[in-house]
């Protein structure tokens, strides 16, 4: 009979650091929510805000270190991690092409039927 003993760590400290970083990200994110600075909001780049562009920055942070820490892919082996990440980026970055694309196409055609009015 073999007897295996696992050493149990705590990960107390890690999760709080974990948990202090979502904050501050959250934070950040909800402060350029409210304030919504000119320069960040009235530009454009690569067809959006800057604002926009940091909002989906900093959402794939959290996605990152939630996946990373809390669904425990910090102890799975490299192979599985990879499988996992590069799945999820290649899917992230193939439906916001597919909206990009197709939200220009549907501005340009139906811009002269349409009018906005603010």
């Amino acid at each position: 009979m073999t007897t295996h003993s696992q050493e149990h760590t705590s990960h107390t400290k890690l999760i709080w650091k974990v948990f202090g970083i979502l904050s501050f990200i959250t934070i950040i994110e909800v402060v350029l929510g409210i304030i919504k600075p000119d320069s960040l909001h009235l530009t454009t780049i690569l067809g959006t805000s800057p604002l926009n562009i940091i909002f989906l920055v900093l959402t794939l942070v959290k996605a990152y270190y939630i996946t990373w820490y809390f669904m425990h892919m910090v102890e799975e082996k490299k192979s599985l991690r990879r499988s996992v990440v590069w799945t999820a980026v290649f899917l992230i970055l193939y439906l916001a092409t597919l909206l990009l694309i197709e939200g220009s196409y549907l501005n340009d055609v139906l811009a002269p039927l349409v009018k906005w009015n603010y």
